[in-house]
């Protein structure tokens, strides 16, 4: 499920191990406001509105900068969910803000090529959700989704003692599952 709070990150795209300052000169209000702009041009310029549009980060009141500053655009467009994700930058707002830059490429693609060459592109930003009833890795195991490979192998450990179909309570669907947990965290997060 999507959801605003605390940031839901698509499955098949990878965190960022170092994150950069960027050059972006924007608030956090600015950056938000441009995303919802260039959200709602875009769906004019294609002629294919967008809409249900969650912005899911892990700002809260209070919280302008928190530890994981990812944020992940997510919405419906030409009938299917899309999502932009980033945290390549050490800021909520400077990953809002490159969104933006994303979403005005995608404008520059429709006004100077085909409403097919932005579907082309687009493809990579078909959002990849857990399939239905099951949990995003990250919750399977316990961790945080910017969890360091340190934390990953220790929950797995851990959860494996007990979901191991020798031992009581354990099972090979639980064992699956973790399994599967495990090896998306490593592929997402470039872990060896």
């Amino acid at each position: 499920m999507t959801t605003a709070y605390p940031l839901s990150w698509p499955e098949g795209f990878p965190r960022s191990q170092r994150r950069e300052t960027g050059n972006f000169r924007t608030t956090l209000a600015v950056a938000l406001k441009n995303v919802q702009d260039s959200l709602r041009l875009f769906g004019r310029d294609s002629g294919k509105s967008v809409q249900d549009v969650i912005l899911s980060s892990n700002v809260t009141l209070g919280v302008g900068s928190p530890s994981d500053p990812g944020v992940a655009a997510w919405f419906m467009w030409d009938g299917e969910q899309r999502c932009i994700p980033v945290d390549r930058y050490s800021t909520p707002a400077a990953n809002l803000q490159a969104i933006h830059h994303v979403l005005e490429a995608r404008r520059v693609e429709l006004r100077h090529g085909t409403l097919a060459l932005v579907r082309a592109t687009f493809r990579g930003f078909t959002a990849a959700l857990p399939a239905p009833g099951r949990k995003p890795w990250h919750q399977v195991l316990g961790v945080r989704p910017s969890a360091t490979k340190v934390e990953v192998d220790g929950a797995y450990k851990r959860l494996a003692r007990e979901r191991h179909p020798d031992v009581a309570g354990g099972s090979d669907a639980l064992m699956a599952e973790l399994n599967a947990a495990r090896d998306l965290a490593y592929k997402e997060n470039g872990f060896a």
